[in-house]
């Protein structure tokens, strides 16, 4: 199995697709999750033609936890040291310029990276991702997760064991509570989405269970290039409840930043219920 050594600590990834001119995209898993999730996701991509790269975050998967990861998983170290990790895992790839795609708490850390080294990513989807709490995470979590491994319905426990194996059940007791990208305190995304410049669009569902889609809707007004697409009558696990829908909308806004510095077009001539629809003509051919 692949594996990179990233200060001491082995850290698997997988790398699908070859290098070309369409590009890169990393993709960055959930909170409880590995690149395992992604199956449903991935193989479409590089169908695309992208290059797909993916990998377990410390402690996640396959990847080790390395000495002290409890107490890691709820200090002040995690998120810088998450960007560290994914900064180390690019550049052993030698891949100068990418898109990435974070899924929930996969997005704080496409975020944190971004306002760290804007010059490396080109574009950024932030899907099903807490932009702030306005009560500590240990309350949300109480509320969103209130049961242990233990009492969870069969068919989650072997998720969670196809996942992370034999540290399934201590994983998921603890990240049930409080620590990881969110924190343990009161969680606040808008400070490092300031620093965020690139085209970058918001993926949300209209009902998830753990955060409103105004959430979404507030990231998007933040963002200065930022779009915004909501999922009808879909829960917080976008890529797992509509995975069609999450692979067209990613890979149409792709498409339409495809160019650097190349700025979207708008569709009608006029921007009220009188705008007129531009001819064909008008608009560069796809590629």
């Amino acid at each position: 199995m692949p594996f990179v050594n990233i200060n001491g600590i082995k850290v698997y990834y997988e790398n699908h697709g070859k290098d070309n001119e369409k590009g890169t995209i990393l993709l960055l898993h959930h909170g409880f999750g590995c690149v395992k999730t992604w199956e449903g996701i991935f193989p479409r991509l590089v169908d695309e033609g992208y290059r797909v790269i993916m990998y377990d975050r410390r402690g996640y998967g396959r990847s080790e936890k390395g000495p002290g990861y409890m107490d890691f998983y709820v200090s002040d170290r995690f998120r810088p040291e998450g960007v560290e990790e994914m900064h180390v895992l690019m550049n052993f790839f030698g891949i100068e310029r990418f898109h990435v795609v974070g899924q929930c708490e996969g997005g704080v850390v496409g975020v944190d990276y971004v306002a760290r080294f804007p010059h490396r990513v080109q574009t950024m989807v932030i899907a099903s991702t807490q932009f702030f709490s306005e009560i500590p995470m240990t309350e949300v979590n109480s509320r969103a997760f209130p049961k242990t491994f233990r009492e969870l319905e069969p068919e989650l426990k072997a998720k969670l064991i196809e996942w992370h194996g034999e540290k399934a059940e201590p994983f998921f007791d603890q990240f049930r509570q409080f620590g990881g990208s969110y924190g343990t305190d009161v969680f606040d995304l808008r400070p490092a989405l300031s620093a965020v410049a690139c085209p970058s669009l918001v993926l949300y569902p209209d009902r998830s269970s753990i955060f409103d889609v105004e959430q979404g809707v507030a990231m998007y007004r933040q963002l200065p290039k930022g779009e915004l697409a909501v999922l009808p009558a879909c829960g917080h696990n976008t890529y797992q409840y509509r995975p069609e829908d999450y692979v067209r909308i990613v890979l149409d806004f792709l498409r339409r930043h495809h160019k650097e510095g190349e700025e979207m077009s708008a569709e009608m001539i006029g921007m009220s219920c009188l705008a007129v629809k531009k001819p064909l003509e008008d608009f560069p051919t796809s590629r």
